[in-house]
């Protein structure tokens, strides 16, 4: 059993990436694993006088992170990149420079929206934040997600249409997680 963070970009309460994140970890492949959601909206702006004294929202992120086997980073697309509150969170986990919490830990990077590139520029501005940050990354399959109706059922799972696919992005992305235990 592997213990995954799921850190979700967007802080809105009926977030298609919130509702798609929590339909993931409800997806038979997901079984026997543990999924615990990150509190990113609780975290102060990043700010380098606070290294020496991080906020205990900082702490407990690192702390979470730190416990973890992975990382699922599950991203809208603002203005073609991240949301801030996303950098926001992998900023404050980072730092100070040479204690990252993010270092080593494998990680997976999917993410919907309702363009029909999915995130497919927020992901790639993803994956170069990550590779800076040491994190082993899951290069394929990429999973750039519309979101449409059907994607997500009324009872909160992946759709018929969309779960074989999704399925095997988190097995692939679980199957990365298996390599990189200790």
């Amino acid at each position: 059993m592997s213990k995954i963070v799921v850190v979700v970009g967007s802080l809105r309460a009926e977030s298609y990436n919130r509702q798609f994140a929590e339909a993931l970890t409800r997806l038979p492949a997901a079984s026997g694993h543990e999924f615990v959601f990150a509190d990113i909206g609780a975290l102060p702006l990043y700010d380098q006088d606070d290294d020496g004294d991080q906020a205990q929202p900082v702490k407990d992120l690192k702390a979470l992170v730190r416990s973890s086997d992975g990382v699922i980073f599950v991203t809208p697309e603002y203005n073609r990149s991240i949301p801030g509150v996303l950098k926001n969170a992998i900023d404050n986990a980072s730092r100070p420079y040479g204690d990252s919490a993010w270092a080593g830990k494998p990680a997976g990077v999917i993410g919907v929206s309702v363009g029909a590139i999915g995130t497919a520029l927020s992901q790639q501005h993803l994956r170069n934040v990550l590779a800076y940050l040491d994190m082993p990354t899951l290069g394929a399959p990429e999973a750039f997600i519309q979101w449409k109706d059907g994607l997500i059922t009324p009872d909160g799972t992946v759709g018929e249409q969309s779960a074989g696919f999704v399925g095997g992005w988190l097995e692939a992305f679980l199957a990365l997680v298996d390599r990189h235990k200790d």
